[in-house]
Order: C-alpha cells, then structure tokens, then sequence
C-alpha cells in the first residue's frame, strides 16, 4: 500500500488549505486512514482519522471546528480540509492506513505512511 499526501503549501494566518492523500496498491475502502503533524524539534501528534465507511471522525481536541477530514473511496482518497489556519499549524503533514475500521490517535496502529506535505503558515 502506498500513501502520497499533496496540497501543502505556503498560506496566510486566517487562510485554508485542502491536503489529499491518494492511496494506491489496495482498495482505501479497507483502511481506515490518520492524518498527523510534525513540526520541526517535535513529536509527531494526531490530527484526525476517519473510519473505513467515512461515516466516523476523531480530531484533535484542540483543532475541532477548525479541521475537517473525509474521504472519497471511488477516487481511492482522503482529504483534510484546513481552515483559519494558524501560524502554529505549520509542520509536514502525514496520511496513514491502519486495517481497522476505525482509526487511531496512537501512530503505531498505523501499518503505512506516506511521505508528508509541508503546510507553512505564515503571520
């Protein structure tokens, strides 16, 4: 299974960015699919995940109402609609497929990743 992550980019504080991640080699519908955050000199921290069926979404507590995660499994990809982004939301974004139904805070139930996008926000 392979993950590619786009739409990163430089915005704005206030602006939006959509991020995508495509999913190849096996069928999305049978993941459940993370995105997580890593700015430089810290951990890599959860942002959201959504469930196989796309019914479910988890977000991080602190980027509720800010962030929203879906999926279309026709087009075998998931995106992270961004909004009111914030100097402090700057960091390479990651996607990840866990063989669950539901997705995770925890990285490790992660079994793929994707290589990242850099969102910069600028102030």
């Amino acid at each position: 299974v392979q993950l590619q992550a786009s739409g990163g980019g430089l915005v704005q504080a206030g602006g939006s960015l959509k991020l995508s991640c495509v999913v190849s080699g096996r069928t999305v519908s049978n993941y459940a699919i993370g995105w997580f955050r890593q700015a430089p000199g810290k951990e890599r921290e959860f942002v959201a995940a959504v469930s196989r069926s796309g019914v479910t979404a988890d977000y991080a507590d602190s980027l509720k109402g800010r962030f929203t995660v879906s999926r279309d499994n026709a087009k075998n990809t998931v995106y992270l609609q961004m909004a009111s982004l914030k100097p402090e939301d700057t960091a390479v974004y990651y996607c990840a497929a866990a063989g669950s139904t539901y997705g995770s805070r925890t990285r490790s139930l992660y079994d793929y990743w994707g290589q990242g996008t850099q969102v910069t926000v600028s102030s």
